[in-house]
């Protein structure tokens, strides 16, 4: 089942990446008590999320704070490091990463589809949505192969 607006976001552990390196994080612990914007990309360096998802939210993050969330970050099926990687690559200092490695999180909120035609395996649906005391209040999936209901200005536009 996916998940919906007014559900709470599922218990599981996500990797967050930091200057010292991975760490470990529920989901509980990283929502709790505050509004998180939180995007979701099939993958890191891929072209559309490279070239147009990532850099809209760091271009908007000051905006989109602005209007009173606290985080914004970034989550795909990959490893800690290629996240933290991506996020260097894109000046991405004001985002957190949080690797979903074995697509849990993705699972979880019921928002995956198979990327094997791609060699990508299961993979994160591209989405949005924002996260107030771990309870969704917005969520923006696109539609396949779609950039538009996801991106930095949509979400900043329902906020």
């Amino acid at each position: 089942m996916t998940i919906s607006v007014g559900d709470r976001i599922p218990t599981i552990t996500l990797t967050k990446v930091t200057a010292e390196g991975p760490n470990q994080v529920s989901s509980d612990e990283f929502f709790k008590g505050r509004k998180v914007a939180l995007v979701a990309v099939p993958g890191a360096f891929t072209p559309t999320c490279s070239a147009r998802h990532l850099p809209g939210f760091v271009d908007k993050a000051d905006e989109i704070k602005a209007k009173g969330v606290d985080e914004i970050a970034f989550t795909s099926v990959n490893d800690a490091f290629v996240m933290g990687a991506w996020g260097k690559a894109s000046n991405a200092d004001g985002i957190t990463m949080l690797a979903d490695g074995n697509a849990e999180f993705a699972k979880a909120v019921g928002l995956t589809f198979d990327g094997s035609k791609f060699g990508m395996g299961e993979r994160s649906q591209r989405y949005s949505m924002l996260v107030n005391d771990g309870v969704v209040e917005q969520l923006n999936v696109e539609a396949p192969g779609a950039f538009e209901v996801s991106s930095a200005e949509h979400l900043l536009s329902e906020i």
